[in-house]
């Protein structure tokens, strides 16, 4: 069934190959990776536009094959076209053969939702919601989260050129600088009475996506301290629930819970996504995993800390409602997860640059690891071709170091240090990103090495094709060519 104004989309590949090849690459990849949409558009019963699949032959002799199919299409009929051509192969020899599909919703569904929720909880427990009409009310909550958002992005951004042209004393002050400037920005929301909570949250956001020196160390760090912020918030949630008084709270939890998890939360997911064309598969996960975290709890406590009536009873619900759901559908999310395809794969030929500033000499030491499945396997330093003045000073492999020559070629595993002027290191960082996507012939396939991979056709069928690997060794080189 579709949707829609009707328009098709069209997916294609070629059949042949150019001569003396065995068409490995060029085009028996595309091919696949058309044949797997289709296995995947096979299991999705609702689609927003028809998709059409078509394979040309004797492209490698003119275009022959597409040329003339395209004399059979209507224009205004077609919403839009994706030829699928040397997709990849795979170096790694392992003879997996992927489809990514999209998962940042549930992400971004966690990260939106607390603000708001802490905002609404703490205004309907305060005397401003017998104080406030609603459409006071409503305002106070969209100044506190519009301001919270832009004092965020505001300290997030000047604190990351402030970290981005310093030098200090030491490596391990780089992660405290940058939780400090998260914290900083929840301190100045609340100064000026907006959302410390959303303002926390972009700062954080942003900080961990920017370019910043150390940045491999700071995720560490980062990462252990918020195991330990969630082990301690457990701690404090033990602390303030009653054993002898949740058997009473038990029958009521259940309920609320259950009528929450199969009607409150499904209804609510398909209204709030219904603008955005949300795939049915995930909008399914989002209903299933919602009740999941702490955040419940906490919110639980507000009405506590304010003494409200009744606040110990609301506690204690909350508590069970969430200790209880949460054993029960913490085993079944990965199964689920499977199920529905929206599991992320992982980019293992990405690479992670880390950074380090050299204020006297204006420059910047990076130093970063070839990943597993990346295309700098086999790549010579002389074919980097990274920008003048940039230099391959060091190379580490297999705990030995060594000092490359131009035609030392990288392996898997490899560990690079280079020298690079400050103002190269934007352009050294995207070659090497392209390289590790493309090869040394990234430039040819329009590989510029962005920070986030461009190479994802996104459309109207609700999932995103990205790497693909194929299930055969590697093709000859000829083929690659």
């Amino acid at each position: 069934a579709t949707m829609g104004d009707g328009k098709i989309i069209v997916v294609g590949a070629h059949f042949d190959t150019v001569t003396n090849s065995p068409g490995a690459n060029d085009n028996a990849s595309g091919v696949a990776v058309v044949l797997a949409l289709a296995r995947y558009l096979q299991d999705t019963p609702c689609r927003t536009a028809p998709i059409t699949i078509v394979f040309f032959d004797q492209e490698e002799l003119g275009l022959f094959g597409s040329r003339a199919y395209a004399q059979t299409l209507v224009p205004a009929n077609v919403r839009a076209v994706h030829t699928i051509d040397q997709v990849a192969w795979d170096e790694d020899v392992d003879r997996v053969f992927e489809l990514e599909l999209p998962t940042a919703t549930l992400e971004a569904e966690s990260g939106l939702n607390d603000p708001l929720a802490i905002l609404l909880v703490t205004v309907v427990s305060s005397e401003a919601w017998f104080e406030l009409n609603h459409w006071a009310a409503t305002a106070l909550v969209a100044y506190e989260l519009v301001a919270g958002v832009l004092i965020g992005l505001l300290v997030a951004r000047v604190g990351q050129e402030i970290l981005r042209r310093s030098a200090l004393p030491s490596a391990g002050l780089y992660p405290v600088a940058t939780v400090a400037l998260a914290m900083l920005a929840f301190a100045v929301a609340g100064v000026v009475e907006a959302s410390g909570f959303a303002a926390i949250y972009v700062a954080a956001l942003w900080l961990g996506n920017a370019k910043l020196p150390h940045r491999a160390a700071t995720a560490g760090f980062v990462e252990a301290l918020g195991w330990i912020a969630q082990i301690g918030l457990f701690i404090l949630l033990g602390l303030l629930a009653s054993p002898e008084r949740l058997p009473a709270a038990f029958a009521t939890a259940i309920s609320l819970g259950t009528v929450l998890l199969l009607v409150a939360r499904p209804l609510s997911v398909v209204v709030a996504t219904l603008p955005f064309r949300v795939p049915w598969h995930e909008q399914a996960f989002l209903s299933w995993a919602g009740l999941r975290g702490a955040v419940p709890i906490v919110l639980a406590t507000i009405p506590l800390s304010q003494g409200l009536p009744a606040a110990e009873q609301i506690f204690d619900v909350v508590f069970l409602l969430v200790v209880v759901f949460t054993l029960v559908q913490a085993p079944t999310l990965p199964y689920i997860a499977r199920q529905l395809g929206v599991l992320d794969a992982e980019h293992t030929a990405e690479l992670t640059l880390e950074s380090a500033p050299l204020d006297e000499m204006g420059a910047d030491v990076l130093q970063f690891e070839v990943p597993p499945a990346s295309r700098l396997h086999g790549v010579t330093v002389v074919e980097l071709r990274l920008p003048t003045g940039a230099l391959v000073s060091l190379i580490v492999r297999d705990g030995t170091s060594m000092v490359p020559d131009r035609e030392l070629r990288l392996r898997h595993g490899d560990h690079l240090l280079l020298v690079v002027p400050r103002i190269l290191r934007e352009p050294v960082e995207r070659r090497l990103r392209a390289v590790s996507r493309a090869g040394r012939l990234a430039g040819w396939y329009g590989e510029e090495g962005d920070p986030e991979p461009s190479g994802r056709p996104a459309s109207d069928l609700g999932a995103l094709i990205g790497r693909l690997r194929r299930r055969a060794p590697a093709p000859p080189a000829e083929d690659r060519a």
